[in-house]
């Protein structure tokens, strides 16, 4: 897939909210600096006049923001989770708006869910992986901040992954926003799933 155009599309902000269309989804979740933004923008080839805000705070993005790609479909930056300063009140409220997204919505081909590479897998990320198995959205695990590892650091990696996540290897993507490493096999990944029918 070759990125030809990039348009911000617009904010659900609370259940029931609109769609900005009917175009098929695809979304992106995962903890809050986890590195979300940096590879949406990465992904999308703008690192230079950034799509996707990029914040030092965690918890910024409260809402899900809709991106028109290629006129073709929409990826979707989910809320992070996870941030202990975000009051209780607004996580849930998040979670309330996530879970009504993915479960409702019949646009969504599936879940990019983005992990930190340098570390093992939260808690958190894995009650989001069964999530998705029980709602029945295929989802592919990527791992972040890979150019920050040592190659001899590289394959505990991934191998520390699929075991905590229990994901197959075919699920599992690793990434660079710095590098660039990755987003080849992950735009290959996301016109997979745009694809395939819901």
């Amino acid at each position: 897939m070759k990125i030809r155009s990039v348009t911000y599309a617009g904010t659900i902000a609370k259940r029931d909210g609109p769609a900005p269309g009917t175009l098929a989804q695809v979304a992106f979740s995962g903890r809050s600096n986890v590195g979300k933004s940096s590879l949406i923008n990465t992904l999308l080839q703008r690192t230079r006049s950034k799509i996707a805000h990029v914040s030092a705070t965690p918890g910024k993005t409260q809402a899900l923001n809709f991106y028109e790609v290629n006129e073709d479909f929409y990826l979707v930056d989910l809320p992070g989770y996870g941030y202990a300063r975000v009051p209780e009140k607004m996580r849930e409220a998040w979670g309330d708006l996530i879970d009504w997204y993915l479960s409702e919505s019949n646009s969504v081909r599936g879940v990019v869910h983005l992990v930190d590479g340098r570390h093992k897998p939260t808690a958190h990320d894995l009650r989001m992986i069964e999530y998705l198995a029980t709602v029945g959205l295929p989802t592919l695990v990527v791992l972040t901040k890979f150019d920050k590892l040592k190659r001899s650091e590289r394959q505990t990696a991934v191998t520390r992954a699929l075991e905590t996540l229990g994901v197959d290897e075919s699920q599992l993507l690793p990434f660079s926003s710095k590098t660039g490493e990755g987003r080849d096999d992950l735009l290959s990944a996301l016109e997979g799933l745009i694809n395939q029918e819901r």
